[in-house]
């Protein structure tokens, strides 16, 4: 079931971030509004757009919800196996990820503690800033 709805969830994502997408939804909408007339606005015409684009929202927040989940996990992956890989990084920070958003905090201070508090040149930073 997991596979089926993996192989669904990654077609429905690449495909509803394509234009034809977009074109497809614009379309119902313009129909939509463009039918106004006929209908007389009646409060079925209006329920029907309302109840359309509540399903497919309600539908879409697990997609992309799970393309997410999808990239965050391979990053971490690939982010584990650079750490890994690399000589002179700590391996303690493979898994971190799993961690209260207190605990990375707190490790966020030890390595700013640990490069030195006037290592980073906050001018620098600042001026950059000013020329966006």
């Amino acid at each position: 079931m997991e596979k089926l709805f993996e192989t669904i969830a990654q077609k429905a994502t690449g495909w509803a971030g394509r234009p034809p997408a977009f074109v497809i939804a614009l379309s119902v909408i313009v129909i939509w509004g463009v039918t106004g007339p006929l209908f007389h606005y009646s409060d079925t015409w209006q329920l029907v757009i309302n109840t359309g684009t509540t399903v497919v929202t309600f539908l879409m927040v697990f997609l992309i919800q799970n393309a997410q989940n999808r990239d965050a996990s391979a990053i971490q992956a690939k982010l584990d196996e650079i750490i890994r890989a690399t000589t002179d990084a700590r391996n303690a920070f493979i898994g971190i990820e799993h961690l209260t958003q207190t605990e990375l905090e707190g490790i966020r201070a030890m390595i700013e503690h640990d490069c030195g508090e006037g290592s980073t040149d906050h001018h620098a930073i600042e001026r950059l800033i000013g020329r966006l």
